[in-house]
């Protein structure tokens, strides 16, 4: 909450400007500041008022009225004097005090300070200062772990965070929309990328049996200042992006696993339509069939062992010698050699990321 001295010297400061006498009783009856006498107003006069539900009430030459924060009543404001005058100067002070409460609360809440962290919206001296009257240490390891969960209506998702991260440990969930929870990973001496990957598979484990979400999870790299953080933050939005175009069967992505889907989603729309133009003409393989994905998917994970691969697929191996040369015929590659099984993977990739950016436009 705000602190009486800032309210005391902005009431002094607009009873200097208008002559007009103020004071702030909190919702007890209380007074926080005054430029009168408060004994002259009863305090059972007060606590009345905070009880009915009008937003002001004239009792003499003393009009009081309510100062909300978010709808929730926090003080009383009495004006005294006879005319409007004295009314509209205290409607005026109830308006520069919830101001006041706003700003205070931007300045120094934690969920607040971490999204505008995120978001790059702070100088870099004001990150350290107010890390430091939010009691938030600068120079500790730190990751920041997305969890999109479509629309995170009801706060589900972001309970299920809370309890089982917590503040005090150094760890902090916050949100920049609705569709993902953002945790803020702090970490010990000594751990690593492979307790950040046990941290990711846990919460999608947790959202999917307590929850019944089917979330994806993606995590930036470590960082060991505050400062960094928004890195940290940008690229595990880049793996959650990434994951969903090249790697759909992951629930979990690493920024500093992407591989090649990073250098891809990197790359300008024109000069992946040249890349696709130049390989393929104009049998561009838009819509492969999911026969044809799974041969080619199992074909590359067995490193182009024709063998292998008929037998993990339960086919003869002239079914697959038959299948690879029909898609030879089609492509103008021949996957069963390193270069050309090369390229059509990169080519393929470079479709669904196509593919993804038109899904953006619509």
């Amino acid at each position: 909450m705000i602190s009486s001295q800032v309210i005391k010297t902005s009431i002094e400061e607009l009873h200097g400007i208008t002559k007009v006498d103020l004071c702030v009783f909190d919702v007890d009856g209380m007074v926080v500041t005054s430029t009168f006498d408060a004994k002259s107003v009863a305090t059972v006069i007060v606590t009345d008022f905070a009880a009915s539900p009008a937003d002001s009430q004239v009792i003499g030459k003393d009009h009081l009225l309510k100062i909300r924060d978010e709808g929730e009543l926090v003080y009383i404001l009495v004006a005294r004097g006879s005319n409007d005058e004295a009314y509209m100067i205290g409607k005026i002070a109830v308006c520069q005090i919830q101001n006041l409460i706003i700003a205070y609360k931007e300045r120094f809440d934690r969920n607040n300070f971490f999204q505008n962290l995120l978001l790059d919206n702070l100088l870099l001296v004001d990150i350290y200062n107010r890390a430091k009257k939010l009691h938030i240490e600068a120079a500790v390891p730190r990751v920041v772990v997305i969890a999109e969960t479509k629309v995170e209506k009801d706060g589900t998702a972001s309970e299920l965070l809370s309890g089982l991260f917590s503040n005090k440990s150094g760890d902090y969930i916050t949100a920049v929309d609705e569709s993902n929870v953002i945790l803020i990973k702090s970490l010990e001496e000594g751990e690593g990328y492979e307790t950040v990957e046990q941290v990711a598979q846990t919460i999608v484990d947790m959202m999917n049996t307590e929850a019944m979400l089917n979330v994806r999870v993606a995590y930036g790299t470590i960082v060991g200042e505050l400062k960094d953080v928004s890195k940290s933050y940008k690229e595990a939005k880049m793996a959650l992006d990434v994951g969903k175009i090249f790697y759909v069967e992951k629930k979990v992505n690493a920024y500093n696993t992407l591989g090649i889907g990073r250098l891809i989603y990197q790359l300008p729309i024109n000069l992946c339509k040249i890349f696709i133009e130049e390989i393929f003409g104009d049998n561009v393989p838009l819509d492969l069939d999911e026969e044809t994905l799974n041969t080619i998917n199992k074909f590359f994970e067995n490193n182009l062992n024709v063998s292998e691969t008929s037998r993990q697929l339960f086919v003869h191996r002239n079914t697959l010698v038959y299948r690879i040369e029909k898609l030879e015929k089609s492509t103008g590659l021949d996957i069963r050699t390193f270069d050309d099984a090369l390229t059509f993977k990169i080519a393929l990739m470079v479709v669904n990321y196509m593919k993804y950016l038109d899904t953006l436009e619509y």
